[in-house]
């Protein structure tokens, strides 16, 4: 009997505001998480289950910065490439229509196709870029259940929001300034 060879599998995510749009490559299977701390651990889980040869997303001004570090964080092969390389790829297959879904499939294209290096990152740092990650979702947590309080206890809740506000600033400073890897330019 002929045992099934396994297929390594590129990983296109178009990162939104609220939403991850993910393709997988060959077998074109598409779905999305919420772009929180539950969606990133639904998608590292589901993506540590695969064999996965690479992961792209497109550097898109900030919003990349978390999902690159939970990513990254849980030792999976990353690339996070520069926009103008996806739109041009994009271009050149044909692709003028723009949406979060036929993105994330043109991103997993261009990592089939065109292999970015993925920048990995040392154990001990990816460690404790896992922890930073993992203590920011903490902290965007306790904003929601203290909006959700505030109702009830006025002011001293409006205070207590405004210091979490600010430590998920200094916060996602910390985790941008962390992050190793650099957006490729061609």
């Amino acid at each position: 009997m002929d045992e099934l060879r396994s297929v390594s599998i590129c990983v296109g995510i178009d990162v939104s505001k609220d939403r991850l749009d993910v393709h997988l490559r060959p077998s074109d299977e598409a779905f999305s998480v919420a772009r929180d701390g539950k969606g990133l651990e639904t998608l590292v889980e589901r993506l540590r289950a695969l064999d996965v040869a690479l992961i792209a997303l497109e550097a898109t001004g900030g919003f990349e910065t978390t999902v690159a570090a939970a990513l990254a964080g849980a030792g999976l092969p990353l690339a996070v490439v520069n926009p103008r390389q996806i739109r041009d790829f994009a271009r050149a297959l044909g692709k003028l229509a723009k949406t979060d879904a036929i993105d994330a499939k043109v991103i997993a294209i261009f990592a089939e196709k065109i292999s970015p290096q993925a920048r990995p990152i040392a154990s001990l740092q990816a460690q404790r870029l896992g922890e930073l990650v993992a203590r920011r979702r903490q902290i965007v947590e306790m904003i929601g259940m203290e909006q959700n309080r505030r109702k009830r206890a006025g002011e001293k809740r409006l205070a207590i929001i405004a210091c979490l506000r600010q430590l998920l600033t200094i916060l996602n400073a910390i985790v941008r300034d962390a992050t190793p890897w650099a957006v490729q330019s061609a």
